[in-house]
């Protein structure tokens, strides 16, 4: 069964401060462990479901500007976290479910109403545990496809009148320099190297380096976050730190690598 002592991630999302408190006081004692994050209207909403990729989502409908069900609409039904709706307006009701929320709390609701909800939502989580656990397990077991046939697995690197085999697995970026690159390394040295970009993206393993810049490739096993810019962009933050653009061009063939929408 699901362990709600663990550090559950709910968003608590509604216009009026006492709703929210009132979800909060009831939800602690169920899930101690819980981190629970407010938001007070559906845009800050979607920006923390987009970013912090909550487990849990209560979910205010009549709210200013974006509703509770615009929400829903800018994240679309498949990617959002197990919702539970919560409103003062019973005409909602039948919309909610059909947004696939998990439970529907009528404003004022008391105690038992709040822990039946909580009943499902366990049951809910159970289910996509255990559906994430036999994906991961169908990924250990395949066979690791075999890297294309003239694929790099080293550099040969002149420096400093020296020759070094670089291996391609500790490559963290690659940055266009004029006709050349530079090779962002993941012990933090930057190496000019006389190749042009786009030669090393046709010749390394097209499933970890991707270009997602007309001036940078990354390695996506490197990665650490991302985090939204503006109109689509992104900047990828790397392990090391570094931070690297990515554009809306590069993005598609990004989302299509990953087999999922970055929002």
């Amino acid at each position: 069964m699901f362990d709600l002592r663990r550090a559950l991630k709910v968003l608590v999302v509604d216009d009026e401060g006492p709703a929210r408190q009132r979800v909060m006081d009831l939800l602690r004692p169920e899930c101690p462990e819980c981190v629970i994050r407010e938001a007070t209207d559906g845009t800050m909403a979607i920006d923390a479901i987009r970013s912090w990729c909550p487990d849990l989502v209560f979910l205010d409908i009549q709210m200013p500007e974006v509703d509770g069900l615009g929400v829903i609409e800018a994240i679309g039904v498949e990617r959002m976290p197990v919702t539970v709706f919560v409103t003062a307006f019973d005409q909602h009701a039948i919309t909610a479910f059909e947004a696939n929320a998990l439970d529907y709390l009528l404003k004022p609701y008391s105690d038992e109403r709040f822990e039946a909800a909580m009943v499902r939502m366990r049951s809910r989580l159970d289910e996509r545990g255990l559906r994430e656990f036999g994906q991961r397990m169908m990924r250990f077991l395949a066979p690791e496809p075999a890297a294309p046939v003239g694929t790099l697995d080293r550099l040969v690197v002149k420096s400093a009148g020296t020759t070094r085999f670089l291996k391609s697995s500790d490559l963290e970026w690659i940055e266009g320099t004029g006709v050349y690159v530079t090779l962002h390394v993941t012990d933090g040295k930057a190496i000019l190297h006389r190749a042009s970009l786009q030669e090393l993206e046709a010749r390394l393993d097209g499933r970890v380096f991707i270009r997602i810049h007309r001036s940078s490739i990354v390695n996506i096993e490197k990665v650490s976050h991302l985090e939204p810019i503006s109109h689509g962009e992104f900047h990828v933050v790397m392990l090391s730190g570094a931070r690297v653009k990515l554009s809306r061009t590069y993005r598609a063939p990004l989302e299509q690598r990953l087999g999922q929408s970055l929002t």
